[in-house]
């Protein structure tokens, strides 16, 4: 089983390596950080730097395909080299998936055409205009294509593959082997919760 997760400046960390946590403990994966070319590349911060294993010109068929989001997705999204290599990969991938505004990745690509797909929940109206059906899931399945919601959601979409791959039992041991057990101090993390002044407060940072 061999996952390559894509990297790209101002990616989110958190898109990337909460995933990574997961399905790097599949039994028997292998797993590469790719792009389009070997080295560090910064997260969104600028203070963290995440490494580029392999080019993703070496990358011919891999078994998972992650994409994270963050704000240098904009950038990917219109990277000729990146959208190339997604449709020709995803002709053979197991799972094409994402995480946060990944999802934008893809749909430049023209992979979720009209399919259910989710992101982040202030970009929606980005992804409806990529040709995507937005859904406001933190985890959406459609055969092949598996998308996450914002951030934190790739942590769930990558359990959900894992109990796909190999069974229900795989997915919880994994949970329980990160101990993934989440109990946030505040009921916030979802725009239809939250109260409108945070939400705005939010929104205007983005």
């Amino acid at each position: 089983m061999h996952v390559a997760i894509l990297l790209f400046e101002h990616v989110t960390a958190l898109d990337a390596v909460g995933p990574y946590e997961v399905l790097s403990r599949l039994p028997g994966a292998t797993l590469d950080f790719v792009g389009v070319e070997v080295g560090p590349v910064r997260t969104d911060t600028g203070r963290l730097a995440l490494t580029v294993d392999r080019p993703i010109a070496e990358v011919d068929a891999p078994d998972i395909v992650l994409v994270p989001g963050g704000p240098g997705s904009r950038a990917a999204l219109k990277d000729p080299r990146i959208l190339d290599w997604l449709r020709r990969v995803h002709r053979t991938t197991r799972f094409t998936t994402s995480v946060c505004t990944g999802s934008l990745v893809l749909a430049a690509a023209g992979l979720l055409d009209g399919v259910e797909a989710t992101t982040y929940w202030a970009c929606m109206d980005e992804l409806a205009a990529l040709g995507a059906v937005p859904v406001r899931e933190r985890v959406v399945e459609r055969g092949r294509i598996v998308t996450a919601a914002g951030v934190s959601s790739g942590i769930d979409m990558a359990l959900t593959l894992a109990a796909r791959i190999g069974g229900d039992a795989l997915g919880q041991a994994l949970q329980l082997g990160i101990e993934y057990d989440p109990a946030p101090p505040f009921d916030c993390g979802n725009p239809a919760r939250a109260p409108k002044e945070i939400v705005e407060m939010v929104a205007a940072l983005i």
